[in-house]
């Protein structure tokens, strides 16, 4: 199986505090959508024209809508430059098919995609399709494991020095740096593509004369993760969860004190303590055998969720402190396909026994945390039991 990894990272302007640069990535059944949309110059109308150019795609995208049709619209919507006589938004679009890997990129005056397998760069020849006068590229392939697709706005193109843009590092010279990019094994398209914009960064010396944009997309092996918090309403399940958290394909996480024991009794195993992992406000963490990680359960969930919030979905955003909530955080962002197993039994400790199940902190936390890992693109499924 092929996991579709993305992420995109943008650089402002100098001086702006707003990108004129949007993206935006929609995993849907059976298909990763990928839009970038460029709007014309900087600052606050770039930012306005790219964001409505980005939402208009995704929706009719999303909705198959023919191409003509999608043309029509955002050239109906958005107006053209009278003094240069172009659209205010450039754009490209990558369409993937899960199951195959058969993507096609459909691309509106943003520098050609790069494909970049094995080390190397891989040419797409595309097909020019004219639409109300307007030329739009079409190329198409097949993603297969290891391979790179990166899409980017003219501004990484540009990228130079100071202020004033220099054309010293155009298309070629981005492909080979993605060629090194590529030979270097990154794990996550995150990598790959934080690699990629730190080193347009560099060229512009840190500030930027242009909105820069990188969107890369990862074909690996997912990343699968599995969180065993809360012990069963139903002592008579215990046996059972512990031998679903054991049999699990992927990383394996013990959240909370109690679940811990029980997966301590069926290993006849003792819990080790690192106390050296214990903070005021995050209890120490714990080792077992076959076990990634094993955490205390709801002060820990509590603080995850506030660094999943100050993370912004990236992992090098979390603290490099090693307590169990920077620990699980990095776990959970890492992860691509996550699986809780969420047990109802109530600890008196932290619930009232005449409020219902679904009121407890437990739950709430998981539901705040399941939700701001599904904006940040992640599959996550969970089973209360």
């Amino acid at each position: 199986m092929i996991y579709f990894d993305t992420h995109e990272r943008s650089l402002n302007h100098q001086g702006e505090e707003l990108c004129g640069d949007q993206t935006k990535i929609v995993r849907t059944e059976g298909k990763t959508l990928v839009v970038l949309s460029d709007g014309l110059g900087s600052g606050v109308k770039a930012n306005i024209l790219a964001r409505l150019t980005t939402e208009i795609l995704v929706t009719m995208f999303r909705e198959r809508v023919a191409l003509k049709d999608v043309l029509e619209t955002v050239v109906g919507t958005l107006p053209t430059c009278k003094v240069r006589q172009i659209a205010y938004a450039a754009f490209v679009v990558v369409e993937i098919e899960d199951a195959t890997g058969a993507f096609r990129v459909i691309n509106f005056d943003c520098p050609p995609p790069f494909l970049v397998r094995a080390g190397r760069l891989l040419r797409l020849e595309p097909r020019v399709e004219t639409i109300l006068g307007r030329d739009l590229k079409l190329s198409a392939g097949v993603l297969q494991h290891g391979d790179l697709l990166m899409v980017i706005s003219d501004g990484v193109l540009y990228a130079g020095p100071g202020v004033n843009m220099n054309f010293n590092w155009g298309w070629e010279q981005v492909g080979t740096f993605l060629e090194q990019v590529a030979r270097s094994h990154p794990a996550t398209a995150e990598a790959a593509v934080r690699q990629l914009l730190d080193k347009t960064n560099a060229l512009y010396d840190g500030q930027p004369g242009d909105d820069a944009t990188g969107v890369g997309i990862l074909a690996r092996s997912p990343h699968r993760l599995m969180v065993f918090t809360g012990p069963p309403v139903d002592p008579a399940r215990d046996v059972e969860c512990v031998e679903r958290l054991l049999g699990f394909a992927g990383r394996k996480v013990v959240c909370g004190g109690t679940t811990g024991n029980l997966v301590a009794e069926y290993l006849g195993q003792g819990v080790d303590l690192d106390l050296t992992t214990q903070r005021e406000d995050v209890p120490p963490i714990g080792s077992l055998p076959e076990i990634d990680l094993m955490t205390e359960g709801v002060l820990t969930l509590a603080k995850t969720l506030r660094l999943l919030k100050e993370s912004q979905g990236q992992a090098a955003r979390v603290s490099p402190d090693r307590n169990g909530a920077t620990l699980l955080t990095r776990e959970l962002l890492r992860a691509d396909s996550i699986f809780f197993l969420a047990g109802e039994q109530m600890n008196p400790f932290y619930h009232n026994p005449l409020l219902p199940r679904n009121i407890s902190i437990r739950h709430n936390l998981l539901e705040q945390i399941i939700e701001i890992l599904r904006g940040y693109h992640k599959s996550v499924e969970v089973e209360w039991v």
